[in-house]
């Protein structure tokens, strides 16, 4: 056991005559402990959803969610995945290919509006009835039959916009090919 005495500690703090000589030993001893408050850190994950989830996002939406959410619910589901760069590279390069796709399909369908509006009206022959009436009545399905026999292209009845003809005549149908490209045909009717 140490006795007060022997003890290093009480040695270096004796008394001394010089009061200035025992400040420099004690500053040479002693070394600055700098203390720094780090804030909480937010459990906030980068991730990338893979499929559609309601009331979060959309396939391929950038998210930040907590970090719990993400590993017991969105991890083992398999719906989504952590930011790397690599993905965000691979995603890019997804998204140039959906846009050139779509650029390509918009192309075309301009593409196809323009034979329709220099083709000049399509002509569509019926039983005639009373002055200008006709027996039945010229539909989307006949305007598509008369577009394919004509020009060798099918043609979906669901996007042709036809107004309704019961009579002889001259009329102007709509072809929604894209949401953004609409081709105006005209239609003549004729009676036999």
């Amino acid at each position: 056991m140490a006795s007060w005495g022997s003890s290093s500690c009480l040695q270096n703090y004796s008394l001394t005559k010089n009061p200035f000589s025992e400040t420099v030993k004690f500053s040479e001893r002693t070394s600055i402990l700098t203390i720094v408050a780090q804030k909480k850190t937010k459990k906030v994950r980068k991730i990338i959803l893979k499929e559609d989830i309601s009331q979060l996002g959309k396939k391929g939406d950038l998210l930040d969610v907590k970090a719990g959410f993400f590993r017991n619910y969105l991890l083992p589901l398999g719906k989504a995945q952590i930011v790397t760069a690599a993905l965000i590279k691979e995603m890019k390069m997804e998204d140039e290919k959906v846009e050139a796709e779509k650029q390509r399909v918009k192309d075309e369908a301009q593409q196809l509006a323009r034979i329709f509006e220099t083709i000049g009206a399509f002509k569509v022959k019926r039983k005639g009835g009373k002055g200008k009436q006709i027996f039945g009545s010229v539909t989307a399905q006949d305007l598509v039959d008369i577009i394919k026999a004509q020009i060798q292209r099918d043609v979906d009845k669901k996007i042709v916009n036809l107004p309704e003809i019961r009579e002889t005549g001259e009329y102007i149908a709509e072809l929604k090919l894209h949401p953004e490209v609409t081709a105006r045909v005209r239609l003549t009717v004729f009676a036999n």
